[in-house]
């Protein structure tokens, strides 16, 4: 019966988890979506005042330019290529789920923040209530994979193995494993997708994973890519598994 109890537990704790997070992504896309809109709208036109009459513009003007542009570029808004990029918003449902997960694991980017006074409020409630939910989640996935290091180590103590080389060799397969599927192959995956190097690819996994999170390097941000659709949201998965795994690290 207590297996049982704890299975549906698990259950409802990730099945919550994921609801709070997919709401979460819908109440920032709501709250955010018009105002970027508007950002992209006024970046564009400034761009093309700017072309327009870029050879005989004072000093100052190019200057005000200048400002202007690293505003935008700072709040996200790349004035590069053509106008399609106004429909392609920061704040679509990919996004904002992962925006949604980089919040409630701590990592921060700051690559994607809320800007209306509303998203900020909401964010400051919804990481008050995400990030101990992300630790009790964290921990129980922990436990779920410290339960197969478990029966590891009930099969080679059955086999004859002394307990102490059995810790040794479970901690050592964790650790292997972890950084196999964990760092070396992400960042395989993230060198094909964004064009990173090798070691920049190891760089951002380890910067992700630790939760230092600088966003100098962050997934599905150029503008010259075509990413799938669902990009994101299975690095925001790759995420919450690896932030599993370290927490297991430490447990072990």
């Amino acid at each position: 019966k207590a297996m049982c109890s704890g299975k549906l537990q698990t259950g409802l704790l990730v099945a919550g988890y994921f609801i709070y997070l997919l709401v979460g992504a819908a109440v920032f896309q709501a709250l955010e979506r018009t105002v970027e809109k508007q950002e992209k709208m006024a970046a564009a036109q400034m761009k093309e005042a700017f072309l327009q009459n870029f050879t005989h513009l004072t000093v100052a003007e190019v200057e005000q330019f200048m400002k202007n542009l690293t505003e935008a570029i700072q709040n996200g808004v790349y004035p590069v290529g053509n106008e399609s990029q106004i429909e392609d918003s920061n704040w679509d449902f990919s996004n904002s789920f992962f925006f949604a997960g980089t919040v409630v694991s701590t990592i921060g980017y700051g690559t994607l923040h809320p800007k209306t006074a509303g998203g900020q409020i909401f964010c400051v409630f919804f990481a008050l209530f995400g990030i101990p939910l992300n630790i009790v989640f964290l921990h129980r996935v922990g436990k779920m994979l410290s339960l197969l290091c478990k029966k590891l180590g009930k099969f080679l103590y059955e086999k004859g193995m002394r307990k102490k080389k059995i810790k040794f060799l479970t901690l050592l397969f964790f650790l292997a494993m972890g950084i196999l599927v964990f760092l070396c192959l992400p960042s395989l995956f993230f060198q094909k997708t964004e064009g990173w190097s090798y070691s920049e690819g190891i760089y951002f996994a380890f910067i992700t994973l630790s939760t230092i999170g600088f966003g100098d390097y962050v997934v599905g941000k150029q503008p010259d890519r075509n990413y799938f659709s669902y990009y994101r949201t299975l690095v925001a998965i790759w995420i919450l598994f690896g932030l599993a795994w370290i927490a297991l690290l430490f447990n072990l």
